[in-house]
């Protein structure tokens, strides 16, 4: 008896961290699963160098009936009992795969609070929908699932990389910056949601008002170019670093005096809790579930999302005020530990699984079948 786990995505995003933390916690439990992942993924590369077992498979759209078919197969053959799928493409195939195998219990994960384009997706033959915030779980309303499939399971992360940076002047190091500088950093994929547009609108603002804030945007993405020229066409472009993708990300975070996350949408935030576990004060915007990890003037600032001006303001307040920056930034450093720890993400998933195994009379793992 085995789980499928399933992630059609070929880059690094929060979500793929996700399905690592889980994955690792399952292996923690002696729990027998499968993690099937985009081959030579970074996921792949990640979770084949912790020993976990991943099945590289190539799935090449939703529409991939090769793909179904070797799934399946490997469903049959390792027994599998129930399948999650992690991510848009993996519930397609995943689903398709899971049928032909007859497996009993399916599961999905949203972590995203655009709106669902198909509702038969997240209701033919699923046993439950894993939303990782209450935004996200309203909009899987909105978009006609019922409540009793949906349970709500925030993003978890791994306190350890962040615990082991002890050197903070490794940015300043890299790019020359002076002591004096404050560096305020976003780390988000280069995509229009992200809100990057507003930040560098932002970025005239702060030069204007304080020439020592530096722009540090991590990540890659289609805008790439686009936000580039918009810092040059702003005169900001000696004020704003690109630095692209980065696996180097708690030392960066280590370096930087502020986070900021500009987006327009968002279902969590998992960067906002790298940001709180690296002890910096936070200005992010009302979006999504972002209010469900930064609360107000406790552990950061909030502001109106596609407010360039205001969220310029909030970064001025907490470079001129020490002594709130401080206070903001040790108050998230203690809540996330509170409530977002990778191992409390994983056990509220396995004892979704567990419940579901439990109702349906099917062995999970070790557990024995309910009579």
């Amino acid at each position: 008896m085995s789980l499928f786990h399933i992630d059609a995505g070929r880059e690094w995003r929060g979500g793929q961290r996700q399905v690592l933390f889980l994955a690792r916690e399952l292996q923690k439990k002696g729990t027998p699963f499968t993690l099937v992942v985009q081959p030579d993924s970074p996921l792949h590369e990640k979770a084949a160098g912790d020993g976990l077992p991943v099945l590289p498979l190539r799935m090449k759209s939703e529409m991939d009936l090769v793909a179904v078919l070797k799934l399946a197969r490997a469903m049959k053959r390792r027994g599998c009992v129930l399948a999650h799928f992690h991510d848009a493409h993996a519930v397609s195939v995943g689903a398709a795969a899971a049928s032909l195998a007859k497996v009993p219990i399916r599961v999905i994960s949203r972590r995203v609070d655009f709106p669902i384009k198909s509702r038969r997706k997240y209701v033919k033959n699923i046993d439950a929908v894993i939303a990782i915030s209450e935004e996200v779980r309203k909009v899987l309303i909105a978009g006609g699932v019922p409540e009793t499939l949906i349970e709500v399971v925030p993003s978890g992360i791994d306190f350890a990389p962040f615990r082991e940076v002890k050197e903070k002047g490794f940015l300043r190091r890299e790019f020359g910056f002076a002591p004096d500088d404050y560096l305020v950093g976003i780390v988000a994929q280069l995509e229009d949601h992200k809100g990057h547009k507003d930040l560098i609108d932002a970025a005239k603002v702060l030069k204007d008002h304080a020439p020592k804030v530096k722009i540090i945007i991590v990540g890659e993405g289609s805008l790439r170019m686009e936000l580039d020229r918009q810092a040059r066409d702003l005169g900001v472009n000696d004020i704003v670093y690109f630095l692209g993708f980065r696996e180097d990300v708690p030392r960066i975070l280590g370096s930087l005096d502020l986070f900021v996350l500009s987006s327009r949408m968002e279902g969590l935030g998992s960067s906002l809790m790298d940001a709180m576990a690296s002890r910096l004060p936070i200005v992010a915007t009302q979006a999504g579930g972002i209010p469900e990890v930064v609360i107000h003037r406790e552990t950061g600032l909030l502001v109106p999302p596609r407010d360039p001006q205001t969220m310029a303001q909030a970064i001025l307040k907490l470079y001129l005020d020490k002594a709130l920056a401080n206070r903001l930034a040790q108050r998230g450093f203690e809540v996330v530990h509170q409530k977002f720890s990778a191992e409390a993400m994983a056990q509220r998933i396995i004892h979704i699984y567990e419940r579901l195994a439990s109702e349906k009379g099917v062995k999970l793992g070790g557990q024995s079948p309910h009579p």
